[in-house]
């Protein structure tokens, strides 16, 4: 028994030796070898560097990468060495005008103004960046309450800047020490990222400066792969104060960690951002590193899959601003089209297969277009898919359909003859669309849908309880958020409690003309493009609405292994009855396959049957109306696979609109040249 403790104890020492061995000779290399023999142990120190993650990336359904991640180098300055060699201020100042003179923006957190009259901009800056400022003043014996430019000249004195520089020449150099001097105090701010993507021109021209602790270095860039979805997409940006309060206790942030600030950027943060990592860098005084060792390598983010599909998505956009232009050249109806959007769902699942406004951006010139943007009448960069709030016009009288055979008040057979003109009330008289030229006569439901009969619908509507009315839109998904991940306004159904919410107390009392006027999609009726697809898809699946979703799945960086997968819900079961569905379903495919349907025009002979509704509706700003139009196809199955929405101000009546709708589901059933699709070299297979 002593014996086996004897060796065990021998070998115990001898692991130990070895160990030991191995350290020694590792100091031996990094001292004596990699340094050239130097015995000066100051000739060398180590330092932490954070070496950023790589974002996830974010895919279609079909696996093209959306947005991805390229190799930029960025440039960093180390701050032991810039400080420890002679003419720092020097160095800095000539660091500064080659900045200046080919206009090369840097990063810098000094809360002063770069030009003159000075001023703080504390306010921009997170509560931790404004403690470490008053930790810098502190440091100087400054008090905190010193005005801005006094505390640039107090610097410019203290450094004892040349006079010849100019002020703002002083505080640009000022704001590069004072990088440098927080990192020298505070030791767990992250290396100073001078320039976060530096191009190849600007890197040449900066490291031919020779400034010593000035590094180029190997990182991710967020890169777009399409031009298509800039509204859904997003981007990704510095944290606001507030942000940071929110992400600051979490693991894997820090103050310089770049967060999706937009779209699925934003959404899907948690599964897009990875960990940085952390390296152990020996450094020479001049600023060379000699070693480098992991201590945590960097773990990149989760690749997020999306329901959307880029081939839809790139025909509405395509054909939005195709059918914009039409309008315009046509000098008609329309021709003062302001905006559009197109929504197409899966009514099967929820899945939203196309999300696009009109007008667009490019992500890639984003930042550099942005005061054009923001300038820009029309709203570019606003989401009217999921944040536009309107009239749904006739598009509405579907409902009406379902609500009236449901209540028990028509069925698919019952006719009401149109007069014209809606003449039971003294205070307000509507007319239908085809008066005073003629009329359209005794027809049902389904024959009312495919002309577009205002009267049916007002004489339908003064037939029936408006909460009855209200019931059924709510539980077709009008007025109720979908589900989606990014941010939507919920809208709002027009009735009682609605009108007195919006009104005084002497206009907010619910008369006949509100109910005639709701019947047809008017009134208070406002709903978002998303929810007019939801509610058209909702109708082809005869009452089952799904939550709305944007999300397939997320998987592993390499692609092996599911981290999460998203399962249909249903939000809701609204049991349309037969005669109900019969009736509206044959009145929307009438409008698509019949001669003076609405949208016959554009889908005459269409080899998919397609149940379609045209719209249009006032919206009291003046010029040409709103239109608008929804469809969902095969219309002659229970499980139709598609749903889509187009709205477009002030673009007149909704058939215009039609022909958007029919090249996406060209692109859907594979059918015409249309149906050519985007092949991505980036496709993950």
């Amino acid at each position: 028994m002593e014996r086996i403790t004897r060796r065990r104890a021998m070998i115990i020492m001898l692991v130990f030796l070895v160990i030991v061995g191995l350290y020694a000779f590792r100091l031996y290399d990094v001292q004596i070898i990699q340094t050239g023999g130097q015995k000066d142990n100051a000739s060398t120190f180590t330092t932490q560097t954070s070496v950023k993650a790589a974002r996830g990336e974010i895919l279609d359904r079909n696996g093209n990468v959306l947005v991805g991640n390229r190799d930029g180098k960025k440039l960093t300055i180390n701050h032991y060495v810039l400080l420890s060699v002679d003419g720092t201020y020097e160095y800095l100042y000539r660091l500064a005008t080659q900045c200046n003179r080919e206009n090369i923006s840097y990063n810098e957190t000094f809360p002063v103004t770069r030009e003159r009259p000075f001023t703080y901009t504390l306010s921009e800056y997170t509560s931790a960046q404004q403690g470490y400022f008053q930790t810098f003043l502190s440091n100087y014996g400054i008090d905190s309450d010193i005005t801005a430019p006094l505390l640039v000249e107090n610097l410019r004195k203290r450094y004892d800047l040349p006079e010849e520089w100019t002020d703002e020449e002083a505080r640009q150099v000022i704001g590069l020490v004072y990088e440098l001097v927080l990192r020298n105090h505070i030791g767990h701010l992250p290396v100073y990222e001078f320039i976060s993507d530096a191009d190849d021109q600007a890197l040449s021209h900066i490291v031919e400066l020779n400034i010593p602790g000035v590094n180029v270095e190997v990182t991710p860039i967020r890169e777009y792969y399409t031009e298509y979805g800039a509204h859904i997409l997003g981007y990704v940006g510095s944290m606001s104060p507030e942000q940071w309060e929110h992400y600051k206790d979490i693991d894997g942030y820090q103050m310089d960690t770049k967060i999706g600030q937009s779209g699925f950027e934003a959404a899907f943060e948690e599964y897009l951002h990875g960990k940085d990592g952390l390296r152990l860098d020996t450094v020479t005084t001049d600023g060379t590193i000699i070693s480098s060792v992991w201590l945590e390598e960097p773990k990149a983010g989760s690749n997020v899959e999306l329901t959307i599909d880029i081939n839809l998505q790139r025909v509405a956009e395509e054909q939005m601003a195709a059918v914009a232009q039409s309008l315009i050249d046509a000098g008609k109806d329309g021709s003062d089209v302001e905006g559009m959007a197109v929504v197409a769902v899966d009514p099967r699942n929820g899945d939203v297969l196309a999300c696009a406004s009109y007008p667009t951006y490019d992500l890639k010139t984003f930042f550099q277009d942005y005061d054009d943007l923001m300038k820009d009448p029309l709203l570019p960069t606003y989401n009217r898919a999921l944040l536009g709030l309107y009239a749904p016009g006739s598009t509405y009288k579907m409902n009406m359909v379902v609500a009236g055979i449901e209540a028990g008040r028509i069925n698919s057979q019952s006719k009401i003859y149109d007069k014209g003109i809606f003449d039971k009330y003294e205070d307000y008289q509507p007319t239908c669309l085809a008066y005073p030229n003629g009329s359209h006569g005794d027809i049902t439901a389904a024959e009312a849908l495919q002309v577009s009969c205002n009267y049916f619908f007002y004489d339908l509507g003064d037939r029936m309880a408006i909460a009855n009315i209200d019931l059924t839109a709510k539980a077709l998904g009008l007025g109720e958020i979908t589900g989606v991940e990014l941010l939507e306004y919920p809208g709002r159904r027009a009735n009682p409690e609605t009108k007195a919410a919006l009104y005084d107390s002497d206009k907010a009392v619910w008369s006949p003309g509100d109910q005639l006027a709701a019947s047809i999609g008017q009134s208070d009726n406002m709903f978002t493009p998303i929810q007019l697809a939801v509610y058209a898809g909702t109708l082809g699946m005869q009452g089952t609405r799904y939550k709305s979703t944007f999300l397939n799945r997320v998987v592993s960086p390499d692609y092996r292994t599911l981290v999460y997968e998203n399962d249909p819900v249903i939000a809701s079961v609204f049991e349309i009855s037969e005669d109900a569905y019969t009736a509206y379903n044959e009145g929307m495919k009438l409008v698509t396959s019949k001669y003076g349907g609405t949208a016959y025009s554009t889908f005459a002979n269409y080899p998919i049957s397609v149940a379609g509704k045209t719209g249009t509706a006032q919206h009291g700003r003046g010029g040409s109306e709103n239109g608008s139009f929804v469809c969902y196809a095969p219309a002659d199955t229970a499980q139709p696979e598609i749903a889509i929405a187009i709205y477009g101000e002030k673009a007149g009546h909704g058939s215009s609109l039609a022909k958007i709708a029919k090249s996406m589901l060209d692109v859907q059933f594979a059918i015409g040249d249309v149906a050519e699709v985007i092949t991505y070299e980036n496709k993950v297979s």
